[in-house]
């Protein structure tokens, strides 16, 4: 319960709710941080409620290989009717160059589309027609 920012939250209420109240009012210092603990309790616990929320909150679930079937790239490095070449996709709005294979010859800088993933490190390409 006492993380370092409910602490924080509490102790920065405390001060300057606590002197807001002492320079705004003919108060003395015990009314002042009367007032500064009570806001500070307020805003220790708001922070505590929100910082519960984004612990618990699960995320997106994390990009896997499979994800890449159906996207498009570009080839880096030729890809040879026989071989690997290279091709550059966005994985999760990351840029990540993969081994590829292709049915036919494909030239550098063509735009591919990924038909399968073929490894966690390849993928079979297609040229994308226009």
């Amino acid at each position: 319960f006492l993380s370092l920012p409910v602490v924080a939250g509490f102790l920065s209420a405390l001060g300057f709710t606590g002197a807001l109240v002492l320079g705004t009012t003919g108060t003395g210092a015990g009314v002042a941080t009367g007032a500064g603990a009570v806001a500070g309790v307020g805003v220790g616990w708001v922070t505590w409620r929100f910082s519960r929320a984004l612990l618990d909150d699960p995320g997106a679930p994390a990009p896997r290989g499979e994800d890449l079937t159906g996207s498009s790239g570009s080839v880096v490095t030729a890809v040879p009717a026989d071989g690997y070449g290279e091709v550059l996709l966005h994985l999760a709005g990351q840029p990540v160059k993969y081994a590829a294979r292709a049915a036919g010859p494909v030239p550098r800088g063509t735009e591919v589309w990924v038909e399968s993933v073929l490894s966690p490190t390849s993928v079979l390409v297609r040229p994308v027609d226009r």
